[in-house]
């Protein structure tokens, strides 16, 4: 028997979330293990509660919901050793789309937990972020957006409907509407990319934005990010190339580049463009730049995943 905490977003998929956590209880429970519930009314007091559990010994974290508690679970657990499980009910599920766990459904989620508790965690990569020179710092385990997809991705946190990509095509439109280039500094290992500029994606798994593939060939096992670098397109530009998403066909356009690093400093240039908007990793909001990315290989430990981007 394991010792499990829990924590629930009851709100994840259009309020299944809390029916999705009460499932997860009593599946886990029947299959033996003892279910230390840890959700809270707010992600800050969760976050908080998961931390002490896991100060307390417990033997793994199993989060409900979506991509925000995937966050929740790599920022808590990324280099301990406790196995984060997850149960995908959000409207994204990027993550878990990236690390082949099943999603939207309770039963089958559970079951890759329990197999994972039986069989071990798969290491994953996990990515340090935050400014440049500070002790702050949380941990992400999918893309972090920085241009026009952290705008569209702010907005769309506001929007109650419709689901999954459709929100985020929904907050797209006025966002173009008054998009202007940005300016970027990026400092990659081996070079320096400074240009006017759509987005950055610094990417450790290969979607974003409930499905669009951002970053075709991020894999969160080979100790790289995948550096999705966009040039400065016009509006019109913008929403052309945005159906080549959904199968990561931009990434064919000239003006999209690809880069891996295992180490990201993204810093405004005010003489290239305007600032570019508060940055967001798996569609939480972390802040403006400059911001540094840090990939660590294995850093965290998931039960039930496949060990490549599928």
């Amino acid at each position: 028997m394991s010792r499990l905490g829990l924590v629930v977003n009851p709100a994840a998929g259009r309020g299944r979330g809390a029916a999705a956590g009460r499932r997860t209880h009593a599946l886990l429970a029947a299959a033996g293990h003892d279910v230390l519930d840890l959700s809270a009314p707010t992600l800050a007091r969760a976050t908080d509660r998961a931390r002490a559990a896991v100060l307390a010994g417990v033997d793994a974290l199993v989060v409900v919901g979506g991509d925000g508690m995937v966050h929740l679970g790599a920022d808590v657990l990324a280099g301990t050793g406790v196995p984060l499980g997850v149960v995908p009910v959000g409207t994204g599920n990027d993550v878990a789309r990236a690390v082949g766990l099943p999603r939207t459904d309770v039963d089958r989620a559970v079951a890759a937990v329990l197999a994972g508790l039986q069989d071990g965690p798969v290491a994953l990569d996990a990515v340090r972020v935050g400014p440049p020179g500070g002790p702050a710092r949380e941990w992400y385990a999918g893309v972090l957006s920085c241009g026009l997809d952290a705008a569209v991705n702010a907005r769309a946190n506001t929007l109650r409907w419709p689901h999954g990509t459709g929100r985020y095509v929904r907050a797209l439109v006025p966002e173009l509407a008054r998009f202007r280039a940005y300016g970027y500094r990026v400092t990659l290992d081996d070079g320096v990319w400074e240009s006017g500029g759509t987005l950055v994606a610094v990417a450790n798994t290969a979607w974003f934005g409930g499905g669009l593939r951002i970053a075709p060939g991020a894999d969160p096992t080979d100790g790289l990010l995948d550096v999705v670098l966009a040039g400065p397109f016009t509006r019109a530009g913008a929403v052309g190339i945005f159906p080549g998403l959904y199968r990561g066909r931009h990434v064919r356009d000239p003006r999209v580049r690809v880069a891996r690093s295992r180490r990201v400093v993204v810093e405004p240039r005010a003489d290239l463009g305007p600032p570019p908007p508060p940055a967001f990793a798996d569609g939480e909001r972390i802040g403006p730049l400059p911001l540094v990315a840090e990939v660590v290989p294995g850093a965290l430990s998931l039960l039930g995943a496949r060990t490549a981007a599928t």
